[in-house]
């Protein structure tokens, strides 16, 4: 039950940008409702209808002239191009947002941050043979490296104990293509071992402050090189994980965190609540239809244009999205549920 409230509160968050952009446009809300299916709850306040429905599965904030033609003075249709992009990116913007605050609440604990610097390697490291102490990690296998979540990704997603690094040593950038680890072998998986530690930084206000922006970057880059990996073939289909995938995922963290008190409970949950949050507002960016990105696009299109695409050739593109992606979902949902009785 908790992964149900705690997912709809993220889908609310991102509907409520929609929500309230569009009311500070003069754009008519007809119904702003949680879930999906019929209604178990409603009431109305001025032209807008509150509601509450029967699958906890998302959400949608229906506005006038959103979807076709409407002589209505206040409908989307009607706005300039630039307040209906807006109104149409808000609720991944929110999503990003409350993810920079829920990544902040998860640092604010911690004594020490991890930094990108080598200060230690274990006895008969294999790495030591080509990195050395203070060289400053730049990129692992072509992959960025900011913060220690990157590094962390970088290693989980490698596909040999042979890997690429640049470095910056003594102010010099230098490229390695085969540096070795060793590897361990768990469930019946070879899993690399991490054979260095990294320096660790003392958490100060300045620190704490860029580490939230600089995580939060990370999250967002980690959806996004997991969505390429997904349709390069990198990440297997049995990785990805749907709305019910995600509640169980938050269920179990807040289940976790209990063994060792309340407040591991509740930051389990919270970073949890921040990999979904940014996830969400990430893929409601991408370019496809029946997507805000999708949306975002032929807006761009009617900008540069300076005229709209016909309304029925973009209900018809969306239309094919949304189909599309309702059988995607279905197709997740399912995968979800029979991970979770396996």
């Amino acid at each position: 039950m908790i992964g149900v409230l705690l997912f709809e509160l993220i889908v609310f968050v991102h509907e409520f940008g929609h929500f309230i952009t569009a009311k500070k446009f003069g754009v008519k809300v007809n119904e702003f409702a949680l879930g999906m299916g019929p209604k178990i709850l409603k009431f109305q306040k001025g032209e807008t209808l509150y509601s509450l429905r029967l699958f906890p599965i998302g959400g949608f904030c229906s506005m006038e002239g959103e979807d076709s033609e409407s002589q209505d003075d206040r409908s989307f249709n009607k706005k300039p191009v630039w307040q209906r992009m807006v109104i149409v990116v808000a609720g991944a913007v929110m999503n990003l947002l409350l993810g920079l605050v829920l990544m902040l609440i998860t640092l604010i604990p911690e004594e020490y941050f991890a930094s990108t610097r080598i200060v230690y390697f274990s006895e008969n490291a294999p790495s030591s043979q080509t990195l050395e102490l203070y060289d400053d990690i730049r990129a692992i296998n072509g992959y960025r490296i900011f913060t220690s979540m990157d590094l962390n990704f970088a290693f989980a997603t490698a596909k040999s104990n042979e890997m690429s690094f640049d470095v910056e040593r003594n102010g010099e950038y230098l490229h390695f293509d085969k540096v070795k680890f060793g590897t361990v072998e768990k469930d019946g998986k070879e899993i690399i071992q991490l054979d260095f530690k990294v320096k660790a930084v003392e958490n100060t206000f300045g620190v704490i402050i860029s580490q939230t922006f600089l995580s939060t970057l990370s999250t967002v880059r980690m959806v996004w090189a997991s969505l390429v990996g997904l349709v390069t073939g990198q990440f297997g289909f049995n990785e990805v994980a749907g709305p019910i995938g995600m509640t169980s995922a938050i269920s179990q963290a807040a289940s976790e965190g209990l063994k060792t008190g309340f407040v591991n409970a509740l930051m389990n949950l919270i970073y949890i609540m921040t990999i979904i949050t940014v996830n969400l507002g990430v893929v409601n960016l991408l370019p496809l239809p029946a997507l805000d990105g999708g949306r975002f696009m032929f807006l761009l299109v009617e900008a540069i244009r300076r005229k709209p695409v016909k309304p029925e050739h973009e209900g018809i593109v969306h239309a094919i999205g949304m189909v599309l992606l309702l059988i995607f979902m279905a197709v997740i949902s399912i995968n979800d549920i029979i991970k979770l009785f396996s």
